[in-house]
């Protein structure tokens, strides 16, 4: 079959997949019925042939079977594949996002910018008009303020008549398009650094928020909300842990806990915990930028006032470089504010991939559960095993790593997330943390740890029988795949980051189910190292700061609107 062709086809199953969710008041993306066929496909009990082209009867038993799983809603596999969905959606790293962020803020310029430059204004009247235009582009370009308030209005004019007079637009007139594009920006930053400054002052500085204020406030609330739900999701999955060691042990039990879903509601709390651990650090980061913005402020402000000091006239090379400075300083504020702005909304979103665990494990259920059962932190496990290494000696042809003779031990890139890859292969998928300290196994270019010894002893003496395992496990629970890092084992299924999903969510899929092993995407951005495996206890229970941005990642729109900080309260009001 044709790539077009092929590609027209799987459409219309995602479409009718779509449909019938539709049909039975489910609304689900593209982009998650796309995953779910990939998942069906996948699961070798479906019993698809990946090398014949599907015919009508495998068709019908494909759109079957993922509507069937789409409206579980008692499913925690579903509500992670939501969840993994919704994060490759709408997360990005930092530099990724700033990027884009000031991409969207240029485009919006464009029209007013076009009207400036593209002016052949010469009556007065047209002159004032142009001029006015000027301002109000000033005000765009620097966020600080809206065009339609007069007495900001009047601030910016007076600003800008101070670096760029009226009298003087004849000349501007005259320049090349990209150089007048130039001015304008340069303009722009003069204008907000002078208002910054006349606002330090006392003096001005109508319409501008206090930035680094809201931010201060802003930061420690979202880092402790992130805190809390982090110490909850960690709670959560130590129980489930703690109950699924016993079920191991009891094979009674575990016919009895089969419907709970146990394992299945453990992948997901984990997943949670991830994704919480890479916004955070990204929080983290902005504090980090922002204590160190708001020591530059200070200092470009005190140079400026040392400058201006008792002088009726200041040569402009000494000041306007100052007030360049301030302004780049200031939009820097503006990124760390929408930053932490979209990633508080991004942390209350995900909460709402959470809800099977009040369903399938309520208070009740949870206290029987673990009754007689020791309830063991990551940290505790690891601390357990702290003086538990591997010996050397023991092994002749494998490479085993240790912090004391390895540099940057801290960086490796562990496998599976860190989690212990024999428990996982020998328990059928029970998560448990690896440690470093034990020693780490490089097998092929890559790093191993183990919650013992003896599961390090145990892998090492064949390891490509446990990795057969896992990848045959994250076959049948395709959450695994993100959750353990094992695009590499499925790139031909599900590549890690090659497509936009939000553009071309269908791109290369291709109806015959060998095809499919090429090149379909299921992941939009490139996962962050950081902080996802990180362990973290403790933390301290605040108000959730209410911080939102309205519409800002946009979606299918080319243009985005609604730039706007809403903090309700401050955390010790309370």
């Amino acid at each position: 079959m044709p790539p077009t062709q092929a590609e027209s086809v799987i459409k219309n199953i995602i479409r009718e997949i779509g449909q019938e969710c539709a049909a039975h008041g489910e609304i689900v993306s593209e982009t998650l019925v796309a995953f779910m066929v990939k998942a069906v496909v996948l699961d070798p009990s479906n019993g698809f042939n990946m090398d014949r082209t599907l015919i009508k009867s495998d068709v019908q038993k494909l759109v079957k079977l993922c509507v069937s799983r789409l409206l579980d809603s008692k499913n925690p596999s579903l509500d992670t594949i939501k969840m993994q969905v919704y994060f490759d959606m709408n997360y990005t790293s930092r530099e990724e996002f700033l990027k884009e962020h000031h991409r969207v803020l240029e485009s919006r310029l464009g029209s007013i910018l076009r009207e400036i430059t593209d002016n052949r204004a010469c009556a007065r009247e047209e002159l004032e008009s142009l001029y006015r235009k000027v301002v109000s582009y000033m005000l765009l370009r620097s966020g600080l303020g809206s065009p339609t308030d007069i007495k900001i209005v009047r601030e910016a004019t007076a600003a800008l008549q101070s670096v760029f007079p009226q009298a003087e637009l004849g000349t501007f007139l005259t320049l090349s398009k990209k150089d007048k594009e130039r001015q304008l920006k340069d303009f722009s930053m003069l204008v907000t650094g002078i208002r910054l400054f006349n606002r330090d002052c006392g003096k001005g500085g109508e319409g501008i928020d206090d930035l680094p204020a809201i931010l201060h406030e802003a930061i420690p609330a979202t880092t402790q909300h992130i805190d809390s739900q982090l110490q909850t999701a960690q709670d959560l999955a130590y129980s489930y842990t703690a109950i699924l060691e016993k079920v191991t042990k009891n094979p009674l039990m575990s016919k009895e806990l089969q419907p709970y879903m146990l394992k299945e509601t453990l992948y997901n709390v984990r997943q949670y915990e991830i994704f919480l651990q890479i916004i955070l650090s990204d929080i983290i980061t902005c504090a980090q930028e922002v204590e160190m913005m708001i020591k530059q402020l200070g200092a470009q402000l005190e140079q400026l006032k040392m400058t201006v000091k008792s002088k009726t006239a200041v040569p402009t090379s000494q000041v306007f470089p100052i007030f360049i400075a301030l302004s780049s300083l200031w939009t820097s504020f503006q990124d760390e504010t929408v930053l932490v702005s979209v990633l508080s909304n991004l942390t209350a979103h995900l909460e709402q991939f959470l809800g099977a665990h009040k369903l399938l494990f309520p208070e009740k259920v949870m206290q029987d559960l673990l009754n007689e059962v020791t309830v063991k932190t990551d940290m505790y496990r690891m601390k357990e095993h702290m003086e538990d290494r591997v010996h050397l000696v023991d092994f002749r042809k494998q490479e085993w790593l240790f912090p004391e003779t390895t540099a940057n031990f801290d960086k490796l890139l562990i496998q599976y997330r860190g989690f212990c890859a024999y428990t996982f292969a020998t328990t059928d998928g029970l998560l448990l943390p690896g440690n470093p300290a034990i020693g780490i196994l490089k097998h092929k270019e890559k790093y191993y740890t183990f919650s013992t010894k003896s599961a390090a002893y145990s892998f090492a003496e064949n390891p490509e029988i446990y990795i057969d395992l896992i990848r045959e496990k994250a076959k049948k629970n395709a959450e695994l795949i993100q959750l353990l890092e094992l695009h590499q084992h499925f790139e031909t299924l599900i590549p890690y980051s090659q497509a936009n999903l939000r553009q071309k969510i269908t791109h290369s899929v291709q109806t015959d189910l060998s095809h499919m092993r090429r090149d379909n995407c299921s992941q939009v951005y490139p996962s962050k190292d950081a902080s996802t495996q990180s362990m973290r206890e403790g933390s301290t229970g605040v108000p959730r700061p209410q911080i939102y941005i309205a519409g800002l990642r946009g979606g299918q729109a080319k243009t985005t609107y609604g730039i706007r900080v809403n903090l309700t309260r401050a955390v010790d009001e309370t």
